[in-house]
């Protein structure tokens, strides 16, 4: 058992959830810092946008009425599945209690600090410790503790990303990223514009077209899509730029609109972290990290939950295996230039196959390879086969049909093997 060691976890979303509880399993202790009010992540809803009551920016992406885009049995953890419930895809707040009866079976709530605010990371005056500067919000009062390991598990669904659009500032409608999208009541007749045709960009517009007057998603997807859009939603390309009342498109066609929803992704934010720390978001690739994780300038400190189209609370319980293996003692990490090395070969493969260095932590079909290359590597159990070929299938399916895809249901057979569940009529 590790119980002199200190664990400091940042974020009590599923990715600090899952970290926390491994670590427990090790006897170490354990404090969750997170800055708002209750756990559970991006999965909590609030009618509030920009900031908070203490001036902090609104964490959460939620919108009402969210299902879910993936099947719940590929959602859950290897040990904790999502309870038996008929329907595959599921209502966001049915994830949000699955999270905090996780919390609760494993003990991790109580060491859960909610509303504490982690202010700064440092590396301590005291050898091989960091110090970590918090606020605790309701009292607005400073507090420093030291710990040995910092999981950093914030997120990423947090900090938008905004494109840079020729014209941007000419245009007079209202403009907003979809992190601020709460409701489509209010796009009702509204001329909507849909920049991004990413999992939200093609959801939301979709949600938008049942009250708006008319929506165009603009995107640079080669691949034309599948599904049957309803009449008042088309198709356009790339904005080549702005003007005062619409856009031009890179076609030569114009339209007009009353409101722009950027869907345009999200950027890696860690403001709490000192350039002591030595890592670096360059073009949203986060590095130097060993295997998406361990900082390899300073191998104490991990980070949870970067790569994304993935089996999320899988991944996130198998990558805090991965970092615990070594953080016990059970294996000796490689050296810093071995971990160098094994990050450079990996990056120059993944670039080499067609990833734009914004894309780096971007897994998809190929995710499997990653969770193998994890459990190989520190010698833990793997995510099983199935999880993988359940993801893969159901996010062809939401490309396929994203009218209809959320009416599938699905059943684990084995570790290898799903099948679809015919619903009755």
């Amino acid at each position: 058992m590790d119980s002199g060691k200190r664990y400091c976890v940042i974020g009590a979303g599923t990715a600090g959830l899952a970290a926390a509880k491994r670590i427990l399993e090790t006897g170490a202790e354990v404090i969750v810092f997170e800055q708002t009010d209750q756990l559970g992540g991006t999965w909590n809803y609030t009618d509030s946008v920009g900031k908070d009551k203490y001036g902090l920016d609104i964490h959460t992406s939620m919108y009402q009425g969210l299902r879910t885009n993936l099947p719940k049995e590929v959602m859950g953890f290897p040990d904790f599945p999502i309870p038996e419930q008929k329907e595959s895809y599921i209502p966001a707040e049915d994830i949000l209690n699955f999270l905090k009866s996780y919390a609760n079976r494993f003990d991790v709530t109580q060491h859960v600090r909610l509303e504490h605010h982690v202010v700064l990371v440092d590396i301590a005056d005291t050898p091989k410790k960091w110090k970590v500067l918090v606020k605790n919000l309701p009292q607005q009062k400073m507090e420093t503790f030291f710990f040995d390991y910092v999981f950093v598990c914030n997120g990423h669904y947090h900090t938008p990303r905004l494109p840079n659009i020729r014209n941007i500032e000419l245009f007079e409608g209202k403009q907003l990223h979809s992190h601020d999208y709460r409701t489509p009541y209010h796009f009702k007749d509204e001329k909507v514009l849909v920049v991004g045709a990413g999992p939200s960009g093609m959801d939301l517009a979709l949600e938008i077209s049942k009250t708006a007057l008319h929506v165009t998603l603009s995107h640079h997807t080669k691949e034309p899509f599948k599904t049957v859009f309803p009449a008042n939603l088309i198709q356009k390309p790339d904005i080549a730029e702005l003007t005062q009342n619409g856009a031009l498109f890179e076609d030569g066609s114009q339209e007009y609109f009353t409101v722009i929803l950027y869907c345009t992704g999200y950027r890696y934010s860690f403001p709490f972290l000192s350039n002591n720390c030595g890592v670096v978001v360059e073009d949203n690739y986060v590095h130097p990290l060993y295997k998406h994780c361990i900082n390899i300038n300073q191998p104490t400190m991990t980070f949870i939950g970067l790569p994304y189209y993935v089996c999320a609370a899988q991944m996130f319980d198998l990558q805090a295996r991965f970092c615990l293996t070594y953080y016990t003692g059970k294996k000796e990490l490689p050296t810093k230039e071995e971990m160098l090395a094994d990050m450079h070969e990996q990056m120059k493969l993944k670039w080499m196959q067609g990833c734009r260095k914004s894309q780096s932590h971007m897994m998809g079909p190929a995710q499997g390879e990653y969770y193998d290359d994890l459990a190989r590597t520190a010698d833990v159990e793997p995510i099983k086969p199935v999880m993988t070929r359940l993801h893969n299938e159901s996010s062809q399916r939401f490309n396929d049909d994203l009218l209809n895809f959320r009416n599938d249901m699905f059943r684990i057979v084995d570790d290898n093997t799903f099948e679809e569940v015919v619903r009755n009529a």
